[in-house]
Parts: C-alpha cells; structure tokens; sequence
C-alpha cells in the first residue's frame, strides 16, 4: 500500500511524515511525498530533527506530485493549501484524507522558538502516523470507505 504526503512546498511537514512513515511502518506498506509547487529543497532543520530521531534522510528529496514513483493508494495533505488543491487525475480514485499541521518552515523568533516549531510539527505528525499504523492495516486495506473514516478521525483528534 502506498501512501502519499502531500503539502504545497514539499521542504517540511510531507519530507518528516514521509521519513517516520517508512521509519515505523510494516514492509508492505510504504510513503512518498511530493508538492504541487515544490520548493526544490528540504529544509535543512528537517533532515537536523530526522537525524536525531534517529530516522535515516538517505533520499529524501523536494519533488513535485507530476514525477512520483508509483500511484498512492492514500493521500493524505498536511497543509490548508494543498488540501484544496485539485489532485492530478492520473492520481485516480485514492482515498484522501487532511491533517492539518502548521507550517514550521514559517516560524519566526529565536533558534530555539523555531527549533521547537519543527519539533511540535514532528511531533504531530508522529502520533498520526502511529495511530493510522495502529489500525487494524490488513482489513482496511480493502475497506477504503472504513480507511477513510478513520484516517479523518485521526486527522480530527490528535493534536
């Protein structure tokens, strides 16, 4: 099963939920993430978080949802922007579900005040990604309505 990140920069929120994704996930599950206007970078203090989570940025890289690998059975956007966006149509019928998540990459104030919105942005991100892994994958992976429902209720109740 393919799941795909979605946001409109591709530098920060998709690029972290990507690497946890296939950091915590089972081997027949796996994450990409793109952006419709992609930055053409990561973050240099996403990959600095990663590392010291002690998840491996090997191949991480700023892409745009034009040039992805496989077609996403999921697509889940992390920013306002890009859930509002018309998907492209050689996407097809995926189930798509939004979590919202603050941009860190527009935080401002000391070091340490952004370091901690990158954080907090991670840290978000991260418990979604444990609860959808949670779910009961086998029988979800043919219940796309049901996956839906929950992948919204995820989106809906963690922070």
């Amino acid at each position: 099963m393919n799941v795909l990140f979605l946001c409109t920069g591709n530098s920060c929120r998709s690029i972290l939920a990507e690497a946890t994704f296939n950091h915590l996930a089972p081997t027949d599950w796996s994450a990409m993430s793109a952006g419709s206007h992609p930055t053409g970078q990561v973050h240099p203090r996403s990959l600095t978080l990663l590392a010291r989570e002690g998840i491996s940025t090997d191949g991480y890289f700023s892409k745009s949802w034009d040039n992805l690998p496989h077609t996403p059975d999921v697509v889940v956007t992390v920013c306002a922007s890009a859930a509002g966006e018309i998907c492209p149509a050689y996407l097809g019928p995926v189930t798509r579900t939004h979590w919202g998540v603050e941009d860190p990459a527009h935080a401002t104030g000391t070091d340490e005040e952004i370091d901690k919105a990158f954080d907090t942005a991670y840290r978000i991100l991260r418990a979604r990604i444990e609860a959808f892994l949670a779910l009961p994958l086998s029988d979800l992976k043919n219940d796309s309505a049901h996956l839906k429902i929950e992948l919204d209720r995820i989106g809906e109740l963690l922070p």
